[in-house]
């Protein structure tokens, strides 16, 4: 008949004394304390393992930061999953390596691994925003908890306060980039389905807004206005540049002399500018009155990096809400932004009846067709350079009886403000 053990006391454990080697007592059904020769004390469970039969010790921790009767419940619990065929050490480590795993799977893991991804796809300045409205809102709410444990409800909880605050946009675009971080976990193989696909659909959607713009038989009114405006010879030139390019406004104030081919008479705009870097460079094809614009400023920024250069540090470029400022001043306060000119280019081009993938082209915007994208890319210079030619010429003759600076008769002659 096996010897039964004494059990241990918290007196008997504090008074075992280190000896010359290292020895144990047994508290019973498999705990014994160690007591080493340099004087620790820690637990140690032996315990047959399941199927195998061969014996293994499992470590419980140090005594005292480890008591007798929190060694006592851990051998309660080991003693639980062995009568279920479970090794408790290895259901340790797999527990442990569950939780370490969870870490690195969290939502505010898996974001900044996507961020790597998503900033090769969007400008420097969108992919901050992006993480900057994610730490914000997101974070300190899921931040830390594995995207496979996500649960619908417990995101539209408290997404619910900044829909009270009326911040519809808000709630869309953070939809859209939790529905983004959560495919990248499906893709990557983290998760199997995206649980937060359809949350969006709880919440009101936000009343479209489009950028303020004018109609195309009020641009007569605009060109007048910009003849007779008390601004800079640079914001003018900048706005008259914006207009014929139909680019947008950081695409413009941040132009560089080194991206204009005269022999091609083309402007290339680097794919690091654009909206969606990933389209690659923008190559815009230069007018006749694009190319006047050019000459008249020469003279102020020829010698400089950008051609439209900040007024006092003029080694930068100038602001990229200098058109809009301008604009404002000039009275088109609210009825008018510079995005807007994109707008009345669009427009005017499509009541034309002007290809719609071509002015699509023109206008930088993506086609959602890969294939007819490749297409647009190669082919469509020349034939967006007849649009922007027609679009150039629209416009000087808008102008007519004002003061254009791309009068393409070579009659304005720079004067100093």
């Amino acid at each position: 008949m096996p010897r039964v053990a004494t059990p241990l006391t918290d007196s008997k454990i504090q008074s075992a004394k280190p000896r010359e080697k290292d020895y144990k007592l047994s508290d019973g059904r498999g705990l014994h304390l160690r007591v080493r020769a340099g004087g620790t004390k820690d637990w140690i469970f032996r315990y047959q393992v399941p199927f195998s039969g061969t014996r293994k010790d499992m470590s419980f921790g140090i005594y005292p930061t480890v008591g007798l009767a929190d060694a006592r419940e851990k051998r309660k619990n080991a003693h639980k999953l062995l009568s279920k065929d479970i090794d408790p050490k290895s259901h340790k480590a797999e527990v442990k390596r569950t939780a370490t795993q969870d870490k690195a799977n969290s939502f505010t893991c898996i974001t900044l691994d996507w961020l790597r991804v998503k900033s090769t796809k969007v400008t420097a300045k969108y992919a901050v925003q992006i993480e900057a409205s994610l730490r914000n809102h997101v974070f300190p709410h899921i931040g830390k908890r594995p995207v496979k444990e996500l649960t619908p409800s417990e995101v539209i909880e408290f997404l619910r306060p900044i829909e009270a605050k009326g911040s519809k946009e808000t709630i869309k675009r953070l939809c859209q980039r939790i529905n983004e971080v959560m495919d990248y976990a499906v893709n990557t193989g983290l998760i199997d389905i995206n649980p937060l696909s359809k949350i969006h659909k709880a919440f009101l959607s936000p009343n479209p807004k489009h950028l303020p713009t004018i109609k195309p038989e009020e641009l007569p009114q605009l060109m007048q206005s910009l003849s007779t405006a008390s601004i800079k010879l640079v914001t003018r030139t900048l706005i008259e540049w914006q207009l014929h390019t139909m680019v947008r406004p950081s695409e413009a104030a941040t132009a560089k002399w080194s991206e204009i081919d005269l022999d091609n008479q083309t402007w290339t705009i680097p794919a690091d500018k654009m909206k969606k870097k990933n389209n690659g460079d923008h190559v815009v094809p230069l007018t006749p009155q694009t190319l006047a614009l050019l000459d008249f400023i020469k003279p102020i920024s020829g010698h400089r990096e950008f051609i439209f250069p900040a007024d006092r540090n003029p080694k930068t470029h100038t602001n990229t809400q200098t058109a809009n400022m301008a604009l404002k001043r000039m009275g088109y306060h609210k009825t008018l932004v510079a995005h807007g000119l994109r707008s009345l280019a669009s427009t005017t081009l499509n009541e034309r009846a002007f290809a719609p993938d071509v002015i699509e082209a023109c206008l930088a915007h993506i086609d959602s067709n890969s294939v007819r994208r490749a297409y647009n890319r190669t082919d469509y210079l020349e034939r967006r350079r007849k649009v922007m030619n027609w679009w150039s010429a629209h416009v000087e003759q808008a102008a007519t009886g004002n003061m254009s600076l791309a009068n393409t008769n070579k009659t304005l002659r720079l004067i100093n403000n």
